[in-house]
């Protein structure tokens, strides 16, 4: 790899944090940062800056913070950059800093290409029951995650993975993508392979409200969208208290039963509360009732009812 390549990282997600800290060490060595605004952050909404920007300054790198991502292109153009590596940075990129490297801008997206393309290419995976997954270094252009793919890699994606725990496997598997991407553009033998738009998928951004829970459908369904948003957005379901409803929250791992229960339906079973699916039903070992904290089931159905969800 040309170690004096002129490169600018934009990011602003802590699953790039491994793939910068590999240019750091390596090299070539970010000349800047591009990531998003410091946001305010809990109960007394302190700005907090992301990971990568701490570790950028602390490493000497400077970082810019534009809100939009089009009004650091003047600074951006001073620099004269070969290469714009991004991942996660969270804004979709314009002409104005499509058009800045001279060799190549180009991303580390979270899935093999073209399946998956969008911001929940993690949980979708999951939650689809997809067998594999990896890292995929594509040329960025207009059109979302459509560009052509230069290298990728695989892993495999386990029957206990949670979107938490995928993530960061992925994040340690883009330093070699990154390494072997940029290599290859160095020396002149990068490919492009456009992506097949037939086997097109797309996962968009999830909120917090797409984590609640539909009974209806499979058990085995639910429990891969239950691990998939775990811990982001999360999972949980409604329960009615007296009139009052409650939202519940529902944490992997999760145990598919054969046991025939209404959808919504709850029962509990060796200290583990069972919910009916559209097929079969799931059992739950922790719960987080709304107000209250994290608790397994066996301390939650202690000395109350079941919990009637609506």
């Amino acid at each position: 790899m040309e170690r004096m390549m002129r490169l600018v990282f934009m990011a602003t997600g802590d699953i790039a944090l491994p793939a910068f800290r590999k240019l750091l060490e390596r090299g070539p060595r970010p000349m800047a940062l591009v990531t998003q605004p410091d946001k305010p952050v809990g109960r007394h909404q302190m700005l907090m800056p992301p990971t990568i920007k701490t570790e950028a300054l602390e490493a000497g790198i400077p970082v810019f913070q534009p809100t939009v991502v089009g009004e650091a292109a003047a600074d951006l153009r001073m620099l004269s950059p070969e290469v714009i590596v991004v991942m996660a940075y969270g804004q979709i990129l314009k002409r104005d800093i499509l058009d800045l490297p001279s060799l190549a801008i180009i991303n580390l997206h979270a899935s093999l290409l073209p399946r998956h393309r969008g911001a929940s290419c993690i949980q979708a995976a999951i939650a689809a029951g997809d067998k594999r997954t990896g890292i995929t270094a594509m040329h960025v252009v207009p059109r979302l995650d459509a560009g052509d793919v230069i290298h990728a890699k695989s892993l495999r994606i386990e029957d206990d993975d949670t979107g938490g725990a995928l993530h960061d496997r992925l994040a340690d598997l883009a330093p070699d993508v990154l390494v072997e991407t940029l290599k290859r553009l160095a020396n002149g033998t990068a490919e492009r392979k456009p992506q097949d738009e037939s086997q097109a998928t797309y996962a968009p951004k999830l909120g917090r409200d797409d984590g609640k829970v539909d009974w209806r459908q499979p058990a085995a369904d639910l429990a891969r969208r239950i691990r998939a948003f775990d811990p982001w957005p999360g999972s949980y379901t409604v329960t009615n208290e007296g009139g009052v409803s409650r939202r519940l929250k529902l944490f992997a791992p999760v145990e598919i039963l054969d046991v025939a229960l209404e959808p919504g339906r709850t029962l509990g079973r060796d200290g583990k509360l069972v919910v009916g699916c559209g097929e079969g039903s799931l059992a739950f070992c922790e719960i987080q009732p709304e107000g209250s904290r994290r608790m397994r089931c066996l301390d939650y159905l202690r000395g109350r009812p079941l919990p009637e969800i609506s």
